[in-house]
C-alpha cells in the first residue's frame, strides 16, 4: 500500500490534536517519564527494599553494605531522571536550573524517608504472615505475595505524591496495579502492619485514609460515592471523598465501602456488603444468611 493516498485521513485525525483547555497534547515531542524506565525504577525500588528479590543481586562475593550503596546508587539516578522529566514536561516555564533542583531535592527526601519505609514494609511482610496460615515463613511474603509488591511500590510513590510530583507517583502505582490486579492511589494514606490477602481486584481511593493492623481480602473497593462539581460543571479536586479505616479493621472480600465514611476501630466487614454509613467500633457487618434450594439430581429422569 505504498501508494495509498492516506493525506485525507490524516487531516481529519490531526484535527483531533486541538489546543483546547485542558486537553492533553503530546506533540512538539516534549520529554515526558517513560513507562519502561517506571518498570525498572519499579524493580529497583523492590531490590533495594529486599536485596535479591528480583534476582539482580548476583554477587554472592559482595558484602551486604556494598550491595545496598550500588542499589541506592541506580534507584537514586533513576528516579531523579524520570522526576526531572516530569518536571520539564509539567512546569515547561521553570529554568532548567530550578527543575533539576526540585527533581534533586525530591531524591533527597524519599532517601531520607527510606529507613522509616523499610520498617513499615517488614512489618506489613510480617502482617501477612500472621494473618495467613498458608504462607510459610516470612521470606515467602516477601518473596511471591502481590500485596509486598504493591505496597513497596506505593510506599515510595506516596514520598513522592506528598511532595508533589507529578507524572512519576501515578505511574509507579499504575505499574504495581499491571502487575498484581490491586490499584492503590498513591495519595492513599496507609498505616503499619497492613496486609491484602490475594488482592486481585482492591481498589484504593486517593483521600483513603487506612489505620494499622488493617488486613483485607480480595476484591474490596474503598471508593468515593460521587463527584461534587463546581458551578462551571468541573469535578472539585482536592475533597476528602473516601472511606476512613480505623485501627484493627478486617475487610473480607467483595466488600464495597464507599464516600466520606469512617469504619470505627476493631469492626469486621463481612462480603459482599455495600457500606454509605459510618459503621461503630467493635461492630461486624454482614448480610443475612441466603435460603438455598436444593434439588435432588438422582431423580431426574
Amino acid at each position: 500500500m505504498t501508494d495509498f493516498d492516506y493525506s485525507p485521513y490524516a487531516d481529519a485525525f490531526l484535527a483531533t490534536f486541538s489546543r483546547a483547555k485542558g486537553q492533553a497534547q503530546y506533540y512538539m515531542l516534549k520529554s515526558l517519564p517513560e513507562m519502561q524506565a517506571i518498570h525498572e525504577l519499579s524493580q529497583e525500588i523492590m531490590e533495594l527494599m529486599f536485596p535479591g528479590r528480583c534476582g539482580i543481586c548476583t554477587q554472592a562475593s559482595c558484602s551486604l553494605e556494598e550491595v545496598v550503596k550500588d542499589q541506592m546508587r541506580k534507584f537514586s539516578d533513576l528516579l531523579y531522571q524520570q522526576v526531572l522529566l516530569a518536571y520539564q514536561y509539567d512546569c515547561p516555564n521553570d529554568n532548567e536550573e530550578k527543575q533539576q533542583l526540585r527533581a534533586r531535592e525530591d531524591v533527597q527526601a524519599v532517601l531520607f524517608k527510606l529507613p522509616q519505609i523499610r520498617k513499615s514494609l517488614k512489618l506489613d511482610a510480617k502482617a501477612g504472615f500472621e494473618g495467613d496460615p498458608a504462607a510459610t515463613n516470612v521470606r515467602e511474603v516477601i518473596l511471591s505475595y502481590p500485596c509486598m509488591k504493591t505496597m513497596t511500590i506505593y510506599r515510595i510513590a506516596h514520598e513522592l505524591y506528598l511532595r508533589h510530583v507529578p507524572l512519576v507517583p501515578r505511574m509507579l502505582t499504575e505499574f504495581a496495579h499491571q502487575e498484581t490486579g490491586i490499584d492503590i492511589n498513591p495519595g492513599a494514606q496507609i498505616g503499619s502492619s497492613f496486609f491484602i490477602d490475594h488482592g486481585t481486584g482492591v481498589v484504593i481511593g486517593e483521600t483513603t485514609i487506612i489505620g494499622n493492623n488493617v488486613k483485607m481480602y480480595q476484591g474490596v473497593t474503598l471508593g468515593a460515592l460521587s463527584f461534587p462539581k463546581d458551578a462551571c460543571g468541573m469535578l472539585i479536586r482536592g475533597t476528602k471523598r473516601h472511606p476512613t479505616i480505623s485501627d484493627n479493621v478486617t475487610i473480607y472480600s467483595n466488600a464495597t465501602i464507599l464516600g466520606d465514611i469512617t469504619i470505627g476501630k476493631n469492626a469486621i466487614i463481612g462480603s459482599n456488603v455495600w457500606i454509605k454509613e459510618d459503621v461503630p467500633e467493635n461492630t461486624m457487618v454482614m448480610l443475612q444468611p441466603p435460603k438455598f434450594t436444593l434439588r435432588d439430581l438422582s431423580k431426574r429422569k
